[in-house]
């Protein structure tokens, strides 16, 4: 049986793109950019608020970052502000942690989300005790789809990455799972598509949280 599970945060654990929505809409928008749907929103996060913010800018028309620093000044501290506005988690996640939990399983959060935006929404939702690490971005450790952010989970639960199991939405989630040598489920309920997750070599999809279950 697997020892542990590394959960992707947005569009795996929590449906967090409307605060995503309102934080870059609000802040783009002071220089003129946007705003943009939800279906873009979906495919602009993943790789990083500094990422997202190039996106916008990019969908915008600002294909050289003219505005970069600024706006992604601003977005740092509108998110702040905005980072659990209509925050929850997916139908299902709750019970998959504790069914999790109840079977000795370690449970981690390895996101691309700021550390402290991660640790606070993983608080507010979940607790500070349901996880046993929590990982956003931070400085030293590469972003996904480096493998570094597993491996660092990996050593401080003292396992191996045949021990775990990777669960994401996302091509970049997939593409860290198996960097990192672990087996990666693709989540349907997030932000990307099937083909998205098999075409960068998922070992499995599933449709709904509990069916995880089925790997362990």
């Amino acid at each position: 049986m697997k020892k542990a599970v590394v959960f992707d945060l947005d569009g795996t654990l929590n449906d967090t793109i409307a605060s995503i929505k309102r934080s870059a809409d609000e802040a783009l928008g002071r220089f003129g950019f946007g705003p943009y749907t939800v279906e873009q929103y979906k495919y602009f996060v993943g790789d990083g608020a500094a990422v997202l913010v190039e996106r916008c800018l990019e969908a915008g028309g600002d294909t050289e970052h003219v505005h970069f620093a600024e706006a992604y000044a601003e977005y740092q501290k509108v998110f702040e502000k905005y980072c659990m506005y209509r925050v929850k988690p997916y139908e299902g996640i709750k019970e998959l942690l504790s069914a999790l939990k109840e079977r000795g399983v370690k449970l981690a959060v390895l996101s691309n989300k700021p550390h402290n935006r991660t640790v606070e929404v993983i608080r507010e939702i979940f607790g500070e005790d349901c996880f046993d690490i929590v990982l956003g971005q931070t400085e030293g450790i590469q972003r996904k789809p480096s493998p570094e952010g597993v491996f660092y989970i990996l050593k401080q639960l003292k396992l191996s990455a045949e021990d775990i199991l990777y669960l994401g939405d996302t091509g970049t989630d997939m593409q860290t799972g198996k960097a990192a040598g672990a087996f990666t489920v693709g989540a349907l309920w997030g932000f990307r598509t099937k083909e998205e997750l098999e075409e960068n070599h998922a070992d499995a999809v599933i449709e709904n949280p509990l069916k995880l279950l089925d790997y362990l």
